[in-house]
């Protein structure tokens, strides 16, 4: 599933494109794309806005419409969103679930930003109150008030393993497993750890590696292992820089014993047990 770094990279490479744009016309072929109000309703909705922003919450994509509702786009494990050239035939992408078509602007005729998502799990929400879908996300982790301090409060009195609150997105919006990996082996803390048992000075480097990581997977466009494709350019490159995550059996780059692998609420967790303590 594209985590904050690859939601990021997609809003960054979409972003120029698609300020100031109106949209035209929305198109949905799998209905249940659309979480609310419906299908019908949004293509209903949609056309004549303008998009005034585009921006990140979490792992969800937020464009802000002149009306003054938000469409809400969460990528889950597959979702891609690009902007093509608009040639009056249907998108090419066999797994195409929506498109929303673009009037042309000076120097660009009509293109289109088309939803492609061959599992069928990305979601759409066109709304007035953006707390209704994000209300429950925790703070971000590249925001200037994640603060150390934040931390330890989102942690204080969790009797439950670490890794598991930083999948927690009430805890911490935008982690999912491969940077939660990667930030508790920069941090030298195991997975398994209760949180209750983290010291202020744990706390301390688990907050600085989550923020070091992200920004360092952000400056990579994201970690391309299987499904994730960022908008332009065919992968990301931070899986070239990944020290745990997926390496079960390799050596620690750091100590040289095999990295280990364990499920944590279900979710394969890779980690060094000599470094991780």
């Amino acid at each position: 599933m594209p985590e904050l770094p690859e939601v990021e990279t997609t809003v960054n490479d979409l972003r120029p494109q698609l300020l100031g744009r109106q949209i035209v016309a929305a198109h949905v072929l799998w209905p249940r794309t659309v979480a609310e109000p419906d299908a019908g309703s949004l293509a209903a909705l949609l056309p004549g806005q303008h998009i005034l922003s585009l921006s990140r919450r979490g792992k969800y994509l937020l464009f802000a419409l002149e009306s003054g509702m938000t469409l809400i786009c969460h990528l889950r494990m597959t979702g891609r969103l690009r902007v093509e050239p608009d040639g009056g035939e249907l998108p090419r992408d066999p797994h195409t679930r929506a498109w929303f078509d673009l009037a042309g602007v000076e120097g660009q005729g009509p293109q289109r930003l088309v939803f492609s998502d061959a599992r069928k799990f990305g979601r759409f929400w066109l709304v007035s109150d953006v707390q209704g879908v994000l209300g429950a996300l925790g703070p971000e982790p590249l925001a200037p008030d994640f603060t150390p301090a934040v931390l330890r409060e989102r942690l204080q009195g969790r009797h439950v393993a670490i890794k598991a609150l930083l999948l927690d997105q009430h805890v911490v919006a935008g982690l999912g497993n491969i940077y939660a990996d990667e930030a508790l082996f920069s941090a030298g803390i195991h997975p398994l750890r209760s949180a209750t048992a983290l010291e202020n000075g744990e706390i301390d480097r688990l907050h600085a590696a989550i923020i070091r990581v992200l920004r360092a997977a952000v400056g990579g466009r994201g970690t391309t292992l299987r499904d994730y494709r960022p908008p332009y350019g065919d992968r990301g490159s931070f899986q070239e820089k990944l020290r745990v995550y997926q390496r079960t059996g390799q050596p620690c780059v750091c100590c040289g014993e095999p990295i280990c692998r364990i499920r944590v609420t279900q979710r394969s967790t890779h980690f060094c047990p000599h470094c991780q303590t």
